[in-house]
């Protein structure tokens, strides 16, 4: 799977990061946040991930939000992939000791939540957002092109989710970098959103979130991103994933934001399961792909190779062996493993400092864990609600 997920990420790179190496061949920030970090994980290159940030930003238009793709002589406007821009400045944030490269992106930022504000009601929630709110390729009802259901009132559920995730992660930015005055009036519009999301989009009888206020439609997108978003507490998000595991009446995330699923779930205490999520890609591979597919529905879709699918090359590290960044730039390292019933792994990944590696071994009821970060790097491992200070260099551990 790694291999596959790999290949797949170097036939869709080029000059620049591609969805697809035969058919559009365009840059799409949906697909190149998870591409930037398939880089980062598996090959700690970030010179795609940084130009491809670079070009966005150029790519803003008058109204504020940048371009769904560049570049490109045909424009093509996709709002929510502007959110998914913002995002990816944060990432680039947590990942890389850059501070300077991101604080000059700010601006851009600041642009395209100014675009989304204009469409905010006294409420905080969004009404009639233009151009193509494209959300995933995804059937259910109230589905129309890859766009989310949208209510009689103009009103999205994930619409709101995502900017309230977004308005979250740039007001770190700017509390940490940028103007504080700005990341306060974030936080500000933030907790307005949470508290009309609640309002609006809860159904209590379900333990879920609908698509619009008539909650008459559901999907994995909504809840996921509630989950991701912090909307709900603890106990409660994990209801609400395994709600999403079993209730086969919610619209499906496809390949693409499995993504963005994998993370709520995890997010949510099911991380233990994470292997048994992936059987999308087993089917893709029992048909005999050497590539990811663009779409769930192999046997329709338009392109058999698409990196946005690479997903499980950021997660196999980051979910099940547990590496992660615990402060801006990587500059602290967290390692929490979801093993599930794995009883011996290990791996290692890229740091800006050098390399993480793991290696995890189960032994009369005990995991025997050695962790080696880099120089200067500092970090901690978390198991079973426990945590244990890890030092730079050799750390041994028996849990």
């Amino acid at each position: 799977m790694l291999d596959i997920g790999w290949r797949t990420a170097r036939l869709c790179a080029f000059e620049t990061y591609m969805d697809c190496p035969y058919y559009e061949q365009l840059q799409y920030i949906g697909d190149a946040r998870i591409q930037g970090l398939v880089s980062l994980f598996y090959a700690g290159d970030d010179r795609l991930l940084r130009y491809g940030l670079t070009l966005m930003d150029h790519s803003r238009i008058p109204e504020g939000i940048t371009l769904s793709r560049y570049p490109t002589d045909l424009h093509q406007q996709i709002p929510t992939f502007s959110l998914w821009w913002v995002a990816m400045l944060h990432d680039y944030y947590r990942y890389r000791p850059d501070r300077e490269f991101i604080k000059a992106k700010l601006p851009g930022a600041r642009q395209v939540l100014s675009f989304f504000e204009r469409y905010q009601q006294p409420d905080g929630s969004l009404k009639n957002v233009p151009y193509w709110v494209f959300t995933d390729w995804t059937q259910g009802k109230g589905w129309d092109f890859g766009m989310a259901p949208i209510g009689k009132n103009g009103e999205s559920a994930i619409l709101d989710m995502q900017l309230l995730w977004t308005y979250q992660l740039a007001a770190e930015l700017e509390n940490n970098i940028g103007l504080k005055e700005l990341g306060g009036q974030y936080t500000s519009r933030a907790a307005q959103l949470k508290t009309t999301i609640l309002r609006k989009y809860w159904n209590s009888t379900r333990n879920l979130f609908a698509d619009t206020e008539t909650k008459d439609t559901y999907s994995q997108h909504a809840n996921s991103l509630a989950i991701l978003s912090g909307i709900t507490p603890a106990s409660q998000s994990k209801v609400i994933a395994q709600t999403m595991l079993t209730d086969t009446t919610l619209a499906p995330a496809s390949i693409y934001f499995k993504f963005y699923l994998h993370q709520a779930l995890s997010q949510a205490g099911l991380g233990n399961d994470y292997l048994n999520w992936l059987g999308k890609w087993r089917e893709n591979i029992a048909l005999g792909l050497s590539t990811w597919a663009e779409t769930s529905d192999v046997n329709t879709s338009r392109s058999d190779c698409h990196a946005w699918g690479s997903s499980p090359n950021v997660e196999f590290f980051r979910t099940v062996l547990g590496i992660d960044s615990d402060a801006p730039g990587f500059a602290s390292v967290k390692i929490t493993p979801h093993l599930g019933s794995l009883t011996s792994i290990s791996g290692e990944m890229p740091h800006p400092n050098g390399t993480v590696s793991v290696s995890y071994r189960v032994e009369q009821n005990k995991l025997q864990v050695q962790i080696d970060l880099p120089d200067k790097t500092p970090g901690r491992f978390v198991w079973k609600g426990k945590t244990f200070l890890l030092k730079p260099g050799k750390n041994k551990l028996s849990v």
